[in-house]
């Protein structure tokens, strides 16, 4: 199995036939991003709505730290967290290293910058466009960071979808906290480096492209959204201006 025809053939056959190794890895992979993406989501969309709205000494400087954290390095937070959860860290006594929890709590806090970043910014532009008539109402800055994004439902979709795409393709924290352990704690691009490294080809070219088909469906959906709005809001648009001919001046 030495050429790249070859390797690639038995790639494609482990990924038709459903080779049960191959299912395992990317149903566990799939399950740490998704519940990593649903907590950061759970806090992120609310500290996002309630930034885009509020205004506090050190606001500018907290956006900028928030900012930064979106290229925090993967394997910078894997190395805190396996600190933070070994025998002799802080939080040892959870004994959670080299388990699913470690592996979610890593991918958690990578992911939150990103959830809590891009909804700030949705709703912060959202705030500069209509916002006036909510603070003329009295909303105070909660519920209208939460009325903003009720508002904005599906950018905020989107941004939902890019946490679980930038969840499900790291490589360094799980690959850290996880111990990537067979059977256990091995997700598909732990998976990919390991079976590289190892020579088996044929499930590493399997595995990435069930990586690749995850992450292209992630795109496929966004682009969906989009234009799906798009035609929602153009149609919106069209039947406002049919309704104001109709009345006349």
């Amino acid at each position: 199995m030495n050429t790249f025809a070859d390797s690639a053939a038995a790639a494609w056959h482990l990924v038709v036939s459903a080779d049960p190794v191959l299912l395992a890895i990317v149903g566990r992979s799939l399950a740490v991003s998704a519940t990593a993406c649903l907590l950061a989501c759970g806090f992120g969309l609310l500290l996002g709505a309630w930034l885009a709205v509020a205004r506090f000494p050190g606001r500018g400087l907290l956006l900028t730290l928030l900012n930064t954290l979106l290229a925090l390095p993967s394997v910078v937070v894997g190395l805190v967290i396996y600190l933070l959860l070994s025998r002799s860290g802080p939080l040892g006594f959870l004994g959670w290293l080299f388990s699913f929890k470690a592996m979610v709590l890593a991918q958690t806090i990578l992911v939150l910058p990103v959830v809590t970043a891009l909804t700030r910014q949705a709703i912060e532009d959202a705030d500069r466009a209509h916002g006036e008539q909510l603070r003329s109402l009295g909303a105070r800055s909660l519920a209208r960071g939460l009325l903003l994004a009720a508002d904005e439902r599906y950018a905020l979709v989107t941004v939902v979808i890019t946490a679980f795409g930038r969840a499900v393709s790291e490589v360094g924290a799980v690959m850290i906290v996880g111990g990537n352990i067979d059977g256990f704690t091995r997700v598909m691009t732990t998976a990919i480096a390991l079976e590289t490294s190892k020579g088996d080809l044929p499930l590493a070219l399997a595995l990435g492209l069930v990586l690749l088909a995850v992450v292209l469906a992630l795109n496929l959906a966004i682009a969906a959204l989009r234009a799906w709005r798009e035609r929602v809001d153009g149609g919106a648009a069209d039947a406002m201006r049919a309704r104001a001919l109709e009345v006349g001046p």
